[in-house]
């Protein structure tokens, strides 16, 4: 083989090489994450140190190219999930990153209030309305709301929660104008917003993605360090550390616990993506305890697949199905203490 001929095949080599590694698919390979013990990220000033552990669990995400595509048809808790099935219509990886970051937001306030009202401790929530994350493309919000936007008011009414606005909007008939009062950029504005079909659902709405903007303020102070993360899906871990720190009695009871699952401001925790990929990182960190939304017994339900990944990988791991995080602390005040 001479010079130029060598040349000519590492050239093409190299143009293989970085087509394998650079050229994008359009899914993202989600995989067995970490479990983040809760507090060495959860400081509630002045608060009570505890034996065991409470651990949110993450599923680790990246865009998928020819070899990161190729391990994932192979290797098991591995998954492809097609763009379209993570991102929003027309949303871009940043837009995407932002609104789980306004998700992670809205996750912690939750949980503050949950766990100091479940510890009689002081808590001042103020509602300051709804922010619009993203607008769905021929749906009737569609060229009057934007991403920012944040709806401070329904036909002249105000919520305190984003509970009480989608009750509101799913109360009303498709056909039906509603009066939307907002603030865009420092200016308040009100529009007539048209109800219509939601295509997912088939129940009324606007055909907007939103979620609660409030200020709660606690007495302790808490600081949450939560760069890395995002999303809601730690909102019942959330919760539990804040009152284990906040309560004398620890009731983690010395057993290193993981779970997951989205918290709302009345408690209910609800169900979450990678349920599977969960178990599998919690297994891994030892965890001996995991909590998962049961989503009243719905069939398929996270606590059903948790279930069915602890077998399927041999784990000792017990999963505890919740509903609430009454359910969870029940299970825990009952929970014997590790010797």
């Amino acid at each position: 083989m001479n010079k130029k001929t060598k040349k000519i095949s590492l050239f093409i080599l190299l143009i293989i090489i970085l087509f394998i590694n650079f050229y994008p698919l359009p899914y993202y390979v989600t995989r067995p994450g970490m479990a983040q013990v809760l507090d060495e990220i959860i400081d509630v000033q002045g608060g009570y140190d505890e034996k065991g552990e409470f651990m949110l669990t993450t599923v680790r995400m990246g865009e998928a190219n020819v070899i990161s595509y190729v391990m994932a048809k192979m290797k098991k808790y591995y998954s492809l999930e097609p763009k379209n099935a993570i991102l929003l219509e027309n949303e871009t990886d940043e837009e995407y990153q932002v609104r789980q970051s306004y998700y992670m937001e809205n996750s912690q306030e939750n949980a503050l209030q949950v766990a100091f009202q479940k510890a009689g401790k002081e808590v001042n929530v103020t509602m300051n309305g709804i922010y619009v994350l993203s607008v769905q493309e021929g749906m009737p919000a569609d060229g009057i709301l934007k991403p920012g936007d944040r709806i401070v008011a329904i036909d002249e009414q105000n919520f305190d929660s984003s509970t009480g606005f989608t009750n509101y909007i799913q109360g009303k008939q498709v056909g039906d104008d509603i009066s939307v009062t907002f603030f865009r950029n420092g200016e308040k504005l009100t529009r007539t917003v048209a109800i219509a079909e939601l295509s997912e659902t088939k129940k009324p709405g606007i055909g907007i993605v939103l979620v609660e903007d409030k200020d709660v303020k606690t007495n302790p102070e808490v600081k949450i360090n939560t760069e890395q993360i995002g999303g809601p899906s730690a909102g019942l871990m959330f919760s539990l550390e804040i009152y284990n720190q906040l309560v004398k009695e620890d009731i983690t009871k010395g057993y290193r616990i993981a779970g997951t699952g989205m918290i709302s401001s009345d408690g209910t925790v609800g169900p979450i993506g990678g349920i599977e990929q969960k178990i599998v990182a919690a297994d891994r960190e030892g965890a001996e305890i995991f909590f998962a939304p049961n989503e009243n017994g719905a069939r398929n339900s996270n606590y059903e697949m948790a279930k069915k990944t602890a077998k399927d990988i041999d784990t000792k791991m017990k999963i505890v199905p919740v509903d609430t995080i009454d359910d969870a602390l029940a299970y825990l005040e009952k929970l014997e203490a590790k010797k």
